[in-house]
């Protein structure tokens, strides 16, 4: 896994802390949701850009 992909993934995923952050601060349930779905994505992201790292290897 690149080091760019590495920071895309983790910037999405807290991305994605902050819009449920928003959400629950402001009693939001739609940008809660988006934010877990932000969170959920840069996981996978970075769960297959490891699985590629591995059959590299």
């Amino acid at each position: 896994m690149s080091t760019g992909d590495k920071i895309d993934n983790k910037a999405e995923e807290l991305k994605g802390k902050a819009k449920e952050g928003l959400g629950h601060a402001t009693d939001d349930e739609s940008l809660k949701n988006e934010g877990k779905a932000d969170q959920v994505k840069g996981n996978v992201k970075q769960a297959a850009e490891k699985v590629k790292d591995a059959f590299k290897n």
